[in-house]
């Protein structure tokens, strides 16, 4: 889980700040901030949401720069237990992840850029060309050879972009695991497709995302400084660099954020089914389309 994806990283000292005070805004307050979110979403002609840790945490995934972070215990001498943790295999989406889901579905999100490695978007069953995943992700391995992509039906052995052990079902090529180290280039493909839909974007949604790794943090900011019209939204139980440029700042849960957001645009939202969880699969591996790019 996390925790092995952290400590399987090469060592880098540059981790960012970690520790900072979490707010929680009172519930009038949060109610107020989710009706004016709601009027930004049915204005927006075109919205993208983007996603850190903080999104993973209600599933039972600790995030890195919480006082209960991964990389602030290390800091501060300490570590988790890992034997109390869930593994990713066994971690399902939560409701904001549903919930985003639903957005898609009708129409008021258009895409979705994630630095999570977990796989929860994909268990969610979100479509192919609905997502960027910048960083990887542990249920994807892809072949070099031909680019394609391979969902597995259960994490990967692997990481840093090495081989799984499985071979591509198309080429015979040996497919790598997906999951970047610190200096790693971020994946083109992923990457150009997430500044496409950034560059049109003119709300941007950050969720449980403290905006400091890079190139990441630079997509959300692009709906605001291209437009005077575009809207930057920060959702996040921690102060942030860009606070002062937000036109929003919620500091409160993300799922009761996304509660409150289905109920005022009237919405439903579907349990996770583990049915139709593509990495429930009997196969060992299914093809994941590549994506779309934008005309």
């Amino acid at each position: 889980m996390s925790v092995n994806y952290a400590s399987g990283l090469s060592a880098y000292k540059n981790k960012g700040r970690c520790g900072g005070k979490e707010y929680l805004d009172s519930e009038k307050k949060l109610r107020a901030k989710c009706t004016e979110l709601c009027d930004l979403i049915k204005k927006s002609k075109y919205c993208v949401i983007h996603c850190g840790a903080g999104l993973s945490t209600a599933a039972g995934i600790p995030d890195f720069r919480g006082p209960n972070g991964i990389w602030t215990l290390e800091k501060n001498g300490r570590s988790l237990d890992e034997n109390k943790l869930k593994s990713f295999a066994e971690c399902v989406p939560t409701y904001a992840h549903m919930a985003i889901i639903a957005l898609i579905q009708n129409s008021y999100v258009k895409h979705v850029v994630s630095q999570n490695i977990d796989g929860l978007f994909l268990k969610a069953n979100i479509d192919r060309q609905n997502i960027s995943e910048l960083h990887g992700n542990y249920f994807i391995d892809r072949c070099s050879n031909c680019r394609l992509q391979f969902i597995r039906n259960r994490p990967s052995p692997t990481m840093c972009c090495q081989p799984t052990g499985d071979n591509c079902s198309q080429c015979s090529m040996p497919l790598h695991d997906t999951i970047l180290d610190w200096n790693d280039n971020l994946p083109e493909e992923e990457l150009e497709t997430a500044e496409q839909h950034s560059n049109r974007c003119d709300l941007s949604i950050c969720l449980g995302t403290s905006l400091q790794i890079q190139p990441a943090n630079e997509l959300p900011l692009i709906a605001i400084e291209k437009s005077d019209q575009g809207k930057l939204v920060i959702i996040n139980l921690q102060r942030t660099k860009f606070h002062n440029y937000a036109n929003l700042v919620i500091h409160h849960y993300i799922d009761k954020v996304f509660e409150l957001i289905s109920e005022n645009l009237g919405i439903k939202v579907d349990r996770y089914d583990p049915n139709l969880d593509p990495t429930k699969s009997t196969k060992d591996l299914v093809l994941w389309k590549s994506n779309k790019h934008l005309q």
